[in-house]
């Protein structure tokens, strides 16, 4: 393809997309406002879902539906089906963002230029399911996303590219993943389009330095107040929006949606309230720091702010909340 000022542009790529949850919206939207072709989408059958337990399509194909591209849902990637099924796509190019599931070797060698995966991380710290969560609860103050060549080994690619970002103090997971999916988007389509023109240097990943982000249980949401205090607040943050932190009182658990740090020092015992305010609900920690639980949920009603919370259940200081730990 020739241009008007006579500059030589490569053709267009066909890229098959592998992605199913939100964080792979951006990057797919922006393929399609690209000048290159999504030939096919593959992602994760439907699930039950809600109260209901219905079957229930994922993000990714109800963006794929919108724009009537081709759809794939298989069980298991193994299947012959598949491989048949990307060879009538013809893709020279395959783009992964947060799929869901390892793709065999046979797979990664059918586009003509192999494939590429977005991930939420500084490769090679935190490899693997759940990468932005465990950089919050680790309490990071640094994460990005690494454009990365997709091998056999988890998330053991060549680095083509990466964008950082700051992780704030009070920061959700959910507030993080949003804002990476976006500039993931915008370094993955970059990378195409360089690819498009030609190879791209890749970085080998220093293996001295390999961190694992396994996936999250729900058992990771039960709060150990003997630890400190900045550590049950990354806790916090990093399992919103799901699984969750809690702890319980009275043997009824309580979700913990929303707290900060109070560094002030107190002789209280982990888990003792030390107040009961309006502004939150101050609870001892271990090395003698306080959390203060400004936002709460009663296991099977609405979240509330600490305020309302304590207009319906008041509580005195002293009162103890049950940690993990013991």
């Amino acid at each position: 393809m020739v241009s008007e000022d006579g500059a030589v542009t490569p053709p267009p790529l066909r890229i098959v997309y592998f992605g199913t949850p939100q964080f792979a919206i951006p990057t797919l939207e922006r393929l399609l406002a690209s000048r290159h072709t999504v030939c096919g989408v593959v992602t994760q059958p439907d699930r039950p879902r809600g109260r209901g337990q219905r079957l229930q399509p994922g993000p990714v194909k109800v963006v794929a539906l919108e724009h009537q591209l081709p759809i794939f849902q298989p069980e298991r990637l193994r299947e012959p089906a598949v491989n048949a099924m990307l060879q009538s796509w013809a893709p020279d190019l395959g783009v992964v963002a947060a799929y869901g599931k390892l793709i065999p070797e046979g797979l990664l060698a059918l586009p003509r230029l192999g494939m590429i995966n977005v991930h939420a991380s500084l490769l090679p710290m935190y490899r693997g399911a759940a990468p932005i969560q465990r950089a919050v609860i680790d309490g990071r103050s640094e994460t990005g996303v690494t454009i990365m060549r997709v091998v056999k080994a988890l998330d053991a690619g060549g680095m083509l590219d990466v964008v950082r970002r700051r992780i704030a103090p009070d920061e959700t997971s959910v507030q993080v993943e949003a804002d990476l999916a976006q500039l993931g988007a915008t370094l993955l389509v970059d990378v195409v389009d360089r690819l498009a023109c030609g190879p791209v240097r890749e970085e080998a990943q220093d293996e001295r330095l390999v961190t694992y982000a396994a996936r999250l249980t729900k058992a990771e949401g039960a709060i150990d107040w003997q630890q400190p205090a900045t550590a049950v607040h990354n806790r916090v943050r990093g399992l919103y929006p799901w699984p969750h932190a809690y702890t319980s009182l009275d043997g009824e658990r309580l979700i913990i949606l929303r707290t900060s740090v109070d560094a002030e020092l107190t002789d209280a015992a982990p888990g003792t309230v030390t107040a009961a305010q309006a502004e939150g609900i101050r609870v001892a920690t271990g090395q003698r720091g306080q959390v203060i639980i400004r936002e709460l949920q009663v296991e099977g009603r609405r979240p509330m702010a600490a305020r309302d919370f304590l207009a319906g259940r008041p509580l005195l200081a002293g009162v103890i909340f049950e940690s993990a730990g013991r």
